[in-house]
């Protein structure tokens, strides 16, 4: 596997997202954490060293299955978490709360689920309109600075917080949606990121599913899954952006790929600064992703790939949009 570089920290150019490890999408129906253990020991066979997650989800569930998956294989991974979407002092999951004390709360936490004493990637997971970022950084840079740290991140930030915080602690990525249907950020965020030298990780690199080709219709998706509520699930959008997937289906068969992966060659074309986390919680579909990594794109396909029209609808709904800082 390829290298990506996030600042100073190297890691896989596809990583492993195990947000669905934990029944994110729907309350948990379905889960199998067997199964999410033997992907994670998996994707650490193909040469995958990025596991991403957070506190959030579960809650902590999905940090307790990667600190079990990982005994005995702790150095081969560099392990991404996040802090601030659980409020410890009463509010609990769900609030926003990047304080330095609850930061404190959070980091221990963490630790003890994954079963380690360091975190290679500290993200916070949404900016906290009521902490100034400048201390939130400040907070992280403590940690850093006592070795249960080694980088800072940040997810869902625009390019002003971005800026302040990096005056503080330096920033080492950024995690924020991107693909061939979620590209707002090719206007001003890449473009600072490469200013300051921070890598970039894209989540939900697949469209929460809809570019792997495997989504024809939302009837069959449980009434808890979040994407029934989601804009570019819903009605004409939907059936807008199928469009987009079929084209990314007639490109792959070119090359013997899947949509999955073509979306993913594509990502990869725009830099090794770039590292996506694809989340799956099954071993197959954790093979497939990965297998991205050796697939190659002609500049012609690129530009096909490149002049699609971007998802109709936006990216999440009216209160997940009000959490994200623009």
């Amino acid at each position: 596997m390829k290298t990506a570089h996030l600042g100073d920290l190297a890691v896989s150019r596809i990583g492993l997202g195990a947000m669905t490890m934990a029944g994110t999408y729907t309350t948990g129906g379905g889960l199998d954490n067997d199964e999410s253990i033997r992907t994670i020991r998996r994707a650490l066979d193909l040469g995958v060293t990025h596991i991403d997650t957070a506190e959030i989800y579960g809650p902590y569930l999905s940090e307790e299955i990667i600190g079990q998956a990982l005994t005995g294989r702790r150095d081969e991974v560099k392990i991404a978490t996040k802090f601030g979407f659980v409020s410890h002092s009463g509010g609990g999951p769900g609030t926003i709360d990047s304080s330095p004390a609850n930061i404190r709360t959070a980091v221990e936490g963490s630790l003890h689920r994954l079963g380690t004493d360091y975190i290679d990637l500290y993200y916070q997971h949404r900016v906290d309109p009521n902490t100034p970022i400048e201390d939130t950084a400040g907070a992280v840079a403590d940690l850093i600075a006592e070795g249960k740290v080694l980088h800072f991140g940040l997810s869902e930030a625009s390019a002003a917080t971005i800026r302040r915080a990096h005056a503080v602690q330096p920033v080492s990525a950024l995690q924020t949606e991107y693909s061939l249907w979620t590209r707002d950020v090719e206007e001003n965020i890449l473009p600072l990121l490469r200013e300051l030298g921070i890598g970039f990780v894209p989540y939900s690199p697949l469209g929460h599913g809809l570019l792997t080709g495997q989504i024809r219709t939302v009837d069959d998706f449980p009434d808890d899954d979040w994407r029934k509520d989601n804009p570019r699930f819903i009605g004409e959008n939907f059936r807008r952006n199928l469009a987009l997937v079929d084209e990314l289906r007639a490109i792959g068969a070119e090359i013997g790929a899947t949509p999955a992966q073509t979306a993913l060659a594509w990502i990869l074309t725009r830099g090794n600064d770039i590292a996506p986390i694809p989340g799956t919680r099954r071993v197959e579909r954790m093979e497939e992703n990965t297998a991205a990594d050796r697939v190659e794109l002609s500049t012609g396909q690129i530009e096909r790939l490149e002049s699609l029209q971007p998802a109709a609808g936006d990216r999440h709904n009216a209160a997940n949009m009000a959490s994200i800082d623009r």
